[in-house]
Order: C-alpha cells, then sequence, then structure tokens
C-alpha cells in the first residue's frame, strides 16, 4: 500500500528534492506551497507526467484554518497520512537590536508555529490509525546559534525541543518524532551570500563543499522509512562536520 507524504514548503529547495525523492521512491505526494505558485505547479506537472500520484495545495502554514483545510483535502484525496515534513521556513539576517516585533512575531509564526499547527492537525489522522511519521527541518544555527539570526535560531532551537518532547509524549502512540538539521544548503537561503563568503563557509566545512537539497532529502526520507522504525526524537545534523 502506498504511504502518503505531506511536505510544507515543498516547491523550491529542499522541500522540492524531498517531494521528488519521494514520489520516486513510491509515495502519494501532497505539495504544499503558499507564494510561489509557478514553482509548485511546475513541479506537480513533472511528478505527474513521470506517472507519479502527487497534487499541490496553497495555504500558510501559520494560518490554522488552512492547515485543517489542507490536511483535510489529503485525507480525501489520498485516503490519510502517513508521513508529514514540516519544511516551510523564512529565514532572515540582521542585528538583533534592528529586529522589529513584526520581523520576530512573522519568523515564529511561520518557522516554529507552523510547525505546530502542521503537526497538531495532522495528528487527527495518525493517532486514530496508531501509526506516523513526523519530520521537522530545523537548522545547524539551531543547535550552535547565528550571530546577526537570532530570531531565526531561537525558532529553529524550538523545533529541535519541540522534536524531542512530542517523540516522547507519542511514542506510545507508534508515532516517530524526527528532527534534520541542515547545515549550510545551496538554495534559495544563500542568494545574499558572495562567492568570497560562500568560499569561507565551504572551507570552514571538514567535508569542504556545501551541502545540497538532495543530501538533506536522502537524511529526510531514511527517518521516514522502516529502516529508521528504532529511531525517534533524534536530530540527524547534515552539515558536512561543521558541527561535530
Amino acid at each position: 500500500m502506498k504511504k502518503t507524504v505531506l511536505i510544507t514548503g515543498a516547491s523550491r529547495g529542499i522541500g522540492r528534492a524531498t517531494a521528488e525523492l519521494f514520489a520516486y521512491r513510491g509515495c502519494n505526494v501532497l505539495i504544499n506551497y503558499n507564494s510561489s505558485h509557478s514553482d509548485a505547479a511546475e513541479l506537480v506537472s513533472v511528478l505527474k507526467g513521470n506517472g507519479f500520484e502527487a497534487e499541490l495545495f496553497k495555504a500558510d502554514v501559520s494560518a490554522r484554518g488552512q492547515v485543517d483545510r489542507m490536511l483535510e483535502y489529503c485525507a480525501e484525496r489520498f485516503g490519510g497520512i502517513d508521513i508529514l515534513v514540516n519544511n516551510a521556513a523564512i529565514s532572515d539576517s540582521r542585528l538583533f537590536t534592528e529586529i522589529t516585533q513584526s520581523e520576530w512575531d512573522r519568523m515564529l509564526d511561520i518557522n516554529l508555529k507552523g510547525v505546530f499547527n502542521c503537526t497538531q492537525s495532522a495528528l487527527k489522522y495518525m493517532l486514530p490509525q496508531k501509526r506516523g511519521v513526523i519530520i521537522n527541518v530545523a537548522s545547524m544555527w539551531g543547535e550552535t546559534g547565528g550571530a546577526c539570526e537570532v530570531h531565526y535560531s531561537a525558532s529553529k532551537a524550538g523545533i529541535i525541543g519541540f522534536t524531542k518532547a512530542l517523540a516522547k509524549e507519542l511514542g506510545p502512540s507508534g508515532i516517530r518524532v524526527n528532527c534534520i538539521s541542515p547545515g549550510v544548503i545551496q538554495t534559495d537561503m544563500l542568494k545574499e551570500y558572495d562567492r568570497d563568503s560562500l568560499e569561507e563557509l565551504k572551507s570552514s566545512a571538514p567535508l569542504m563543499r556545501l551541502g545540497t537539497a538532495g543530501d538533506v532529502a536522502s537524511g529526510i526520507f531514511y527517518l521516514s522509512s522502516d529502516e529508521a522504525d528504532f529511531i525517534t526524537g533524534q536530530v540527524l545534523g547534515i552539515n558536512g562536520g561543521m558541527v561535530i
């Protein structure tokens, strides 16, 4: 029986690579997006063109009503949900003293409240079936902290604590909860970095390269698989050795 995965923020970057991998591995894939409609529609078109089961749904993960409707659609279209990948996020770099209250609130609303909304909504379907997998995408800055990214680091650190606590709570229900903590990954989030800065980041990793969206997608898929059936409450660092 095919498994169904919902991936938030799946139109580009890590989310897109994850959606492609799950589709190619035989899963039904629901692709969530909020503003990048053309990218999401193009991805669904490519996947369907290759014979895979994929749909898209526009929802702001910080808006609970939209999230609930997205999970209802997932259940109607695919019969339920087996895997939730909480990937949707925004990033921002500025001095802490320059962060406005609205910027702080928006960061936490999308990056952390979005994880709360999607997870709680998905559990309406996972708990009755006594099985499911939830994978949250954090960041190495949630582990170590990043200068000029205090609000981003705080949101990702919150995801790590959320993952560990929820894994303990949901384990008896047969639901696993894990966390991916990417390092410097070649996505749109690096578009503000110049060549010299990217080279400096590359040289600071023991593996001497930047990560790819595919590197992260592979980790997500592993944690969702039966091979990881005895893994819960863990943080898998995919950072080239930048955090050891």
